[in-house]
């Protein structure tokens, strides 16, 4: 299966009072707005930055990519976390736990658990998607990344999403049988992810139109899995685009990938 397929997304809002409730070796879980147990590790001190992994990763792989070392280098606290259905976090078996932006609503009661008051956010590919709704739900985002993602997201019906949602759920969908046959083989909770697909939310256009923070739009220059880069920079007013090397799977662990991101945010 190739490296793209790894990384492929179809990718009141009050929060609750949360708390940590245990602690690994290397990370802490904390309780979100409706129970559901999240995993997160925080590196470093400084100003902090939220990365959020695509569909069928987790916060570890992060790891791999030049930018985590890249941030923490830098002088950056950063933190990752396996969103729902992913990694060590609950992976609940209803549909209605993935909706309603439930993986937004997570991440922000992280970071009023965490006690933050602004941060910057790295999306990529699924991810990205949940940043967009960040940039839409949450004030203290500061700046964000959004990296392998054209715009075909901001359709609602879009029909990727449908694709990989029906090829979960168990129909033969042909040019998704290597991704389903890597679900199965590495024990991923098929289901869990099914109904990320299912309920996977978009951003209208509409809404992008009034995104008032600063954006980079990032993608590898072979990379055409989500539609076009370019299309959704249009979208958003105060958005940049920069394009690196790869396709959808190799272009996040390029240096040049990381440069880009600490550019944009010193600037």
């Amino acid at each position: 299966m190739t490296r793209s397929i790894l990384f492929l997304m179809i990718v009141s809002f009050t929060i609750n009072s949360s708390k940590t409730i245990a602690q690994t070796d290397s990370g802490h879980y904390y309780t979100s707005f409706d129970n559901t147990k999240i995993y997160y590790e925080v590196k470093g001190t400084g100003n902090p930055v939220i990365l959020v992994h695509g569909f069928i990763v987790n916060g570890e792989s992060w790891k791999k990519t030049e930018l985590y070392n890249s941030l923490l280098n830098a002088g950056y606290k950063v933190i990752t976390l396996d969103m729902r259905g992913n990694g060590k976090s609950d992976k609940p078996h209803a549909d209605e736990a993935y909706s309603n932006d439930a993986e937004a609503k997570d991440i922000m009661g992280l970071a009023a658990m965490l006690g933050i008051k602004k941060y910057n956010v790295v999306g990529y590919s699924r991810g990205s998607i949940i940043t967009a709704r960040l940039l839409v739900l949450d004030k203290r985002v500061d700046k964000a990344v959004i990296g392998g993602m054209g715009s075909d997201f901001t359709n609602p019906e879009w029909p990727r999403r449908k694709m990989f949602y029906r090829a979960l759920m168990g129909d033969t969908v042909k040019e998704l049988e290597g991704m389903v046959k890597y679900v199965k083989e590495s024990g991923l909770d098929q289901l869990a992810l099914a109904y990320l697909q299912k309920e996977q939310p978009s951003t209208s256009k509409e809404l992008l139109s009034k995104v008032k923070q600063k954006v980079l739009v990032i993608c590898g220059d072979k990379d055409t899995d989500n539609g076009n880069a370019q299309d959704l920079v249009k979208l958003i007013p105060h958005a940049v685009f920069a394009q690196v090397p790869g396709d959808h799977g190799a272009a996040l662990r390029t240096k040049e990938f990381a440069d880009n991101v600490l550019q944009f945010f010193s600037r």
